[in-house]
């Protein structure tokens, strides 16, 4: 990265932690900056719009389904990672707080892992935690990756390692306008292993943000395994809700 880039992102950071200081976190509602003043993230109102994803769900991808079962794109096309958790449904208020956290409010990775951490409950133990890359012009656009801040804070409170592993060499298509054999295909030789060694015979937590589709968290996760990983387990903030098609939807 060049010398003016660097001195940009360190004095972003910088000023960042002062107006944090000046102004204190929790004090007013992430949704809609209503005053709170009682430590909590979300006002009486908006918390009922965040749907916590602690009811039925698919055993295997983690999504809110109907019932406590397999869910139909599982049985279809089971993702390579052991399983997945997420703690939100991705919908409503979840959606919204999802938004800002890619949009410059970075402080919701304190809020985001503090869910992930109760989460991380329902897995085996790993021994790595890692994250979705970014390209580095993306990152450099955004200012930082939203799923390094949250690998970051969970690994400092899982007392776990946080490796980079990964790059991303080129920018990709949206995977939610395009069918499944193209989001593999859009993703093809996306992602390239830079730090083999420490994949080799570790058990991985791989975090993101979101699960939509779940072929970007498949298409790490296979490299994860082809470096050598013992086991990849997934974890995100919000999944999308697993909804079954119907004939006519399917025709």
């Amino acid at each position: 990265m060049p010398p003016f880039v660097q001195g940009y992102m360190a004095n972003k950071s910088i000023l960042k932690r002062i107006v944090h200081g000046m102004f204190p976190l929790n004090i007013t509602c992430d949704i809609c900056g209503k005053e709170t003043f009682d430590g909590s993230n979300l006002c009486p109102d908006c918390i009922k719009k965040v749907h916590f994803n602690n009811k039925a769900t698919c055993p295997v991808c983690g999504r809110k389904t109907a019932k406590n079962e397999i869910c139909g794109e599982c049985k279809a096309d089971a993702p390579r990672y052991k399983k997945g958790v997420s703690a939100l449904v991705y919908d409503d208020g979840a959606a919204i707080l999802v938004l800002k956290f890619k949009n410059g409010d970075e402080y919701l990775a304190e809020f985001f892992g503090g869910l992930l951490e109760k989460k991380y409950e329902e897995l085996p133990p790993c021994e790595l935690i890692t994250f979705v890359p970014l390209t580095k012009n993306k990152k450099f656009q955004r200012g930082y990756n939203q799923g390094e801040l949250l690998a970051n804070n969970l690994g400092e409170r899982l007392a776990l390692p946080v490796r980079e592993v990964l790059k991303k060499k080129r920018e990709t298509d949206d995977q939610k306008s395009l069918s499944r054999r193209e989001r593999a295909e859009n993703l093809k030789g996306v992602f390239e292993i830079i730090d083999r060694k420490s994949c080799i015979d570790k058990t991985i937590l791989l975090v993101d943000d979101v699960l939509t589709t779940g072929t970007t968290a498949d298409e790490v996760t296979r490299e994860l395994m082809i470096a050598g990983a013992k086991a990849v387990y997934f974890a995100a903030v919000a999944s999308v809700e697993y909804k079954q098609k119907t004939e006519i939807e399917e025709i």
